[in-house]
């Protein structure tokens, strides 16, 4: 028998009494072999509420019942939980929920608990969402087919119906729902066309050496706080084995796109003639800055410069998350002119088309704002095509 109360017992006498008793050993057994009576090991038992075994292997961002030990360990010694998510290599807020959640009936943290309550919450026996709401599926499906984004339509329905948690969806319900085949295959896809979850890559941009540019950490700090219309972020986004292209370019305060039409190519001076062509008509105000990366399509910056009025900055190699507004609606952008594909066929009225249709899309960034709304604000010379 221990010479101290069961509860003062350090921790790894209770794990190990758990391993125990999941290998299959008896209560009495177990407790015999970690040296405890039978009926401390049934408080233990109790306290645990029940013992449960994860019917399918935990995912590495989950807590695990050794991660839920140590918080246990580190509470008892004083410790903060910040140095606990630490040590656990969890951020901070995991272990605060963690905690406030995890404590047992007795309102005291056991770890024992808290697992077995995590894996019941992880039991999902009752039928998706969207499955058992027409209602519900219905109106996703023709934002879907509007093209509207899961976090578009997650706003929307909070709006639409307040009060109503059968007719409100988080993002990764519908997420969920796009990816088991639960919605309209035929008209309900994300924008990107992605059927099932995939990880994130950068692209790398390719070293190119263009005279005197002007470095974007020069770039003044009212580009930075976007806090006025005129400052641009530009691209190109090229088609199928790089003989067509489109240039974007993307205000950083309004996330206005307009794209720009190369029916004869994409080098540097067919980019030059068709940004100067493109600006010509735009208010001096909407004309402060452009950055681009180090894309030798912008050769004749200082040309550029001269004739639009724009003073244009570069990226440094390797980071297009400089320009990320330019990016994330590039992103967009593929929906309409898929990667693989040639660009050459598209006219000047189906990317004036596809300006008009994202730039009356609603923004979270914005407010739920269109972009073409927030331009105006600034502008009413500049309207959209």
């Amino acid at each position: 028998m221990p010479k101290y109360p069961p509860n003062r017992l350090p921790l790894s006498v209770p794990k190990r009494y758990f391993e125990l008793r999941r290998g299959g050993l008896k209560g009495a057994a177990a407790a015999r072999r970690v040296g405890v009576s039978t009926s401390a090991g049934s408080v233990w038992f109790i306290k645990a509420g029940r013992m449960l075994l994860p019917d399918k292997s935990i995912d590495d961002r989950y807590l695990t019942q050794d991660d839920r030990i140590v918080i246990a360990e580190g509470l008892l010694a004083g410790r903060r939980a910040v140095h606990i998510a630490e040590e656990i290599g969890k951020h901070r807020s995991t272990v605060y929920r963690e905690i406030s959640r995890g404590r047992g009936p007795d309102g005291r943290y056991n770890p024992w608990w808290s697992h077995n309550q995590a894996i019941l919450r992880r039991a999902r026996p009752k039928p998706e969402k969207l499955r058992a709401s027409p209602a519900l599926r219905d109106v996703v499906n023709n934002k879907l087919k509007e093209r509207w984004s899961p976090q578009q339509i997650t706003r929307h329905l909070a709006r639409s119906s307040p009060g109503r948690p059968d007719m409100n969806a988080c993002p990764e319900t519908i997420y969920r729902a796009l990816y088991n085949g639960l919605l309209d295959k035929r008209t309900a896809r994300l924008r990107t066309r992605r059927t099932r979850r995939k990880k994130q890559r950068r692209g790398i941009p390719t070293k190119n050496a263009i005279p005197n540019m002007r470095p974007v950490h020069t770039r003044p700090r009212e580009a930075e706080d976007r806090g006025r219309a005129g400052h641009w972020e530009g691209d190109l986004i090229v088609g199928k084995g790089q003989r067509s292209a489109i240039g974007t370019l993307v205000d950083r305060a309004t996330r206005y796109t307009r794209l720009l039409h190369l029916p004869g190519g994409w080098k540097a001076p067919q980019v030059r003639d068709a940004l100067v062509a493109q600006t010509a008509g735009w208010p001096v105000s909407l004309r402060r800055t452009l950055t681009w990366d180090q894309g030798r399509e912008l050769y004749h910056h200082e040309e550029i410069e001269e004739l639009t009025g724009f003073t244009i900055y570069f990226c440094d190699p390797h980071s297009p998350w400089q320009r990320g507004t330019n990016e994330n609606t590039n992103g967009l952008l593929r929906e309409y002119f898929p990667k693989g594909t040639s660009l050459a066929h598209y006219t000047a009225r189906d990317l004036a088309q596809v300006e008009r249709e994202l730039n009356k899309r609603p923004r979270l960034v914005l407010g739920d704002r269109t972009p073409a709304e927030a331009m105006r604000r600034w502008s009413e010379e500049l309207t959209y095509r």
